[in-house]
C-alpha cells in the first residue's frame, strides 16, 4: 500500500502542473477507449453483480457522457474568477487540486460511481486511489486497465487492493488529502469519523428512501410508467430509487392496480438476455435482508398486492399496501424490487409523510398543477426535487443528499470543485 501511495504522490507532483487542456485530452482518450470496449465492460458488470445487460450498457454509455461533459466544460468551470472590491486592489480566486484522493466505491453501479468521482477529480489536477467493492473485483481491475490503455501516466488512477478494515489506515496516511465514499450509512459514519479525526475533507453519498408522490390530478399512466423504472431499475438496487409510494386516496386503487399490471409483465431471467428487465440481487444475503424487511412489515399489518417471495438471490417484484410509518419497508432503505404504497389526503400530509424519513436524497411528485407545487419545493427536506420525472443523476446537475443520505455534491460545477483548494488572492496595487 505504501508503494502505491508513494507512486500517487509522485504522479501528483507532475499532474498538478499539467495544463488542463492536456488533462482533458487524456480523458477524451479514456472515453474513446471505453467506447471501444463497451460490450466487454457491460458484460463484466452483468456477470459480477447481475444487472440486466441493457442496463449495464446504459451505465457504460453514461460514463462516456460524463467524460464529454467535463471535457467540454472543465476549463470554464475551473477558470480563475476575478472579483472587484476596493479600488487599487486586484482580487481573484483560483481552484487548485488537493492531492491524492481516496475513493471508496460500491458494487451497484461499479463503473458509473467510480467515474463520477474520478473524472472531475482528475481533470481538476488530483490523482485518485480507489478501494472498490469486494464483489466486483474484475470491474475494479478493468477500470484501472482502462486508464493505462488510454495513455494516462502511472499513478494518476490506481486500484487499491485492500479489505474494508484497512480503509481507516489509508485515510490516516498523511499523503491522503481527502476521501469520497458511496455506500452504506455504517460505512459513511466510519469514514467520516476517521476523516474528521485527521481533519480531512470527506464526501458521503449514502442510502436513500425516496418518496414517489402521486397527486389527485396526476396523469396516472405516465406516473405508472415512470414508477416502474424508478423502483425496478437495477432490480431496485439503487440509492435514488423510489421506495415509498405516496398516492392520493382518490386515485390509490387505480394507481395500485395499474402498477400491479405493469410489474406483472416485467421479464425476468438470464441477465445476459437483452429482453430481461429484472434479475437476481447481487448477493444472496441482500435478498435475505430484503425478505426479512418485507416479512416483518407483513407481521405488522402490511398486505401483499404482488410478489413477496424469494428464490435464492432472486426476489419477486413486490407491492405492499396498508403501510404504516413504523414498518421496516418505510423506516429503512429497501435495496431491491419492493414498492411500499401509502395513501394521503392532502399535499401537506404527503409532504409530512415524505419528510418522516431519516434519509434525504430525493423526492419526485406527479401533478398537473406544477405552478402550485412550485410554492412547496422548499418544504421537502431533500437534496433533489423532481416534478413529473424520476430522481436520477445527470452530469450537468449537482447530485447529493442531506440527513443520513450524506453530504457534499458530485457532478456539475459543484462536483469538480469538491476536491480543490478554493484560494483567495488579494493584491494591493502601489
Amino acid at each position: 500500500m505504501q508503494t502505491k501511495i508513494n507512486t500517487a504522490e509522485e504522479a501528483f507532483r507532475y499532474w498538478k502542473k499539467t495544463p488542463i487542456a492536456e488533462r482533458i485530452a487524456h480523458i477524451q482518450n479514456l472515453k474513446n477507449t471505453l467506447h471501444e470496449h463497451r460490450e466487454q465492460h457491460a458484460t463484466l458488470i452483468t456477470q459480477e453483480m447481475g444487472k440486466p445487460i441493457t442496463q449495464s450498457l446504459a451505465e457504460v454509455d453514461k460514463c462516456g457522457v460524463l467524460c464529454d461533459y467535463y471535457c467540454e466544460n472543465a476549463i470554464t468551470l475551473l477558470q480563475t474568477k476575478h472579483i472587484p472590491t476596493d479600488e487599487g486592489h486586484e482580487n481573484f480566486v483560483t481552484y487548485e487540486p488537493l492531492g491524492v484522493l481516496l475513493g471508496v466505491m460500491p458494487w451497484n453501479f461499479p463503473f458509473w460511481q467510480v467515474f463520477r468521482f474520478a473524472i472531475p477529480s482528475i481533470i481538476a489536477g488530483n490523482v485518485v486511489m480507489v478501494k472498490h467493492a469486494s464483489n466486483v473485483p474484475q470491474s475494479a481491475e478493468s477500470i484501472e486497465a482502462l486508464f493505462v490503455e488510454s495513455g494516462f501516466p502511472i499513478g494518476i488512477y490506481q486500484n487499491l487492493h485492500i479489505s474494508s478494515d484497512k480503509v481507516a489506515e489509508v485515510i490516516a496516511h498523511p499523503q491522503i488529502k481527502a476521501v469520497s465514499l458511496t455506500g452504506s450509512e455504517a460505512a459513511g459514519s466510519a469514514v467520516a469519523s476517521q476523516a474528521g479525526k485527521y481533519l480531512k475533507k470527506s464526501l458521503l453519498e449514502l442510502g436513500g428512501s425516496n418518496a414517489f408522490i402521486v397527486c389527485e390530478d396526476a396523469n396516472l399512466d405516465k406516473a405508472v410508467a415512470v414508477a416502474v423504472n424508478a423502483r425496478m431499475q437495477n432490480t431496485g438496487q439503487s440509492c435514488i430509487a423510489a421506495k415509498r409510494f405516496l398516492i392520493h386516496e382518490t386515485v390509490f386503487d387505480v394507481f395500485a392496480e395499474k402498477l400491479k399490471q405493469a410489474l406483472s409483465h416485467l421479464k425476468t431471467g438470464d441477465p445476459m438476455d437483452p429482453e430481461t428487465q429484472i434479475g437476481s440481487l447481487a448477493r444472496l444475503d441482500l435478498a435475505e435482508d430484503l425478505e426479512k424487511q418485507v416479512n416483518k412489515s407483513i407481521e405488522m399489518g402490511a398486505k401483499v398486492l404482488l410478489g413477496g417471495k424469494r428464490n435464492g438471490a432472486f426476489y419477486e417484484p413486490t407491492i405492499l399496501t396498508n403501510i404504516t410509518t413504523e414498518m421496516p419497508v418505510f423506516k429503512e432503505e429497501t435495496f431491491g424490487p419492493v414498492a411500499a404504497l401509502i395513501s394521503f389526503e392532502t399535499l401537506e400530509e404527503a409532504i409530512s409523510i415524505s419528510n418522516q424519513s431519516e434519509f434525504g436524497l430525493g423526492v419526485c411528485i406527479f401533478t398537473e398543477d406544477v405552478a402550485s407545487l412550485r410554492n412547496h419545493i422548499s418544504e421537502f427536506n431533500e437534496g433533489a426535487v423532481f416534478i413529473n420525472e424520476m430522481v436520477k443523476s445527470d452530469p450537468r446537475l449537482p447530485f447529493g443528499g442531506i440527513k443520513k443520505s450524506g453530504y457534499g455534491r458530485e457532478l456539475a460545477e459543484e462536483g469538480i470543485k469538491e476536491f480543490v483548494n478554493i484560494k483567495t488572492v488579494v493584491i494591493r496595487k502601489s
